[in-house]
Formats: structure tokens, sequence, C-alpha cells
């Protein structure tokens, strides 16, 4: 996934943009826009554990 921010004047504001791929989210300072992008890197590597062909069986 790209992730990229980058300011956006939108309507007269200066707001910073987060793109992931085609999805884009505003944020009103480059602060709450890099906290969401750390926030998101974290859990994007945090481990999962995929659940187990019993557990598969029972969800369908």
């Amino acid at each position: 996934m790209k992730i990229v921010v980058q300011p956006q004047k939108q309507g007269g504001e200066n707001l910073w943009q987060v793109r992931l791929d085609q999805h884009c989210v505003s944020f009103r300072s480059e602060e709450e826009a890099r906290q969401f992008v750390a926030t998101l890197e974290a859990r994007l590597r945090a481990p999962h554990r995929l659940p187990e062909r019993t557990e598969q069986r029972r969800a369908s």
C-alpha cells in the first residue's frame, strides 16, 4: 500500500491529506495526519493470527 502525506487546499482551508492508494483522508494539521499514518503502519506491522481450520468451518 502506498501512503502519501501532502498539503491540500480545500474551500480556502489548508488541510493535510493522507492518500492510501486511491483513498484519501483529510486532517486539520500535519501532526494529525502523521499520527494517523503512524498508527496505521503500526497496525499493519502487528502480528496477525490466522484462524485455524476448525474456526473457519464454524464461521461458514
